[in-house]
């Protein structure tokens, strides 16, 4: 399992638009990718699961992957959060 940490930057936080491109990249993938906040998590390749944690800038979560293809899947995932918010 491989996993990393990130603060969102965007003053908007994670609202529907990015949130849905996130999890069509996470899709693309055959691990199992899980965002963490807390004492919540959500499966990153289902949009209402992951709006449900209400990620707001500022705020810090955690992505785990774990599969066959994991190392791309995480480089893949803070590619994206790096790049979108």
């Amino acid at each position: 399992m491989q996993e990393f940490s990130y603060t969102i930057t965007d003053p908007n936080g994670i609202h529907a638009r990015p949130a849905g491109l996130f999890v069509q990249k996470m899709q693309e993938y055959k691990s199992r990718v899980t965002v963490n906040r807390g004492e919540q998590s959500a499966d990153a390749k289902k949009l209402i699961a992951l709006m449900k944690l209400r990620l707001k800038c500022g705020q810090t979560f955690t992505v785990q992957v774990e599969g066959e293809d994991e190392i791309a899947a995480l480089e893949a995932a803070r590619d994206f959060l790096t790049a979108n918010l």
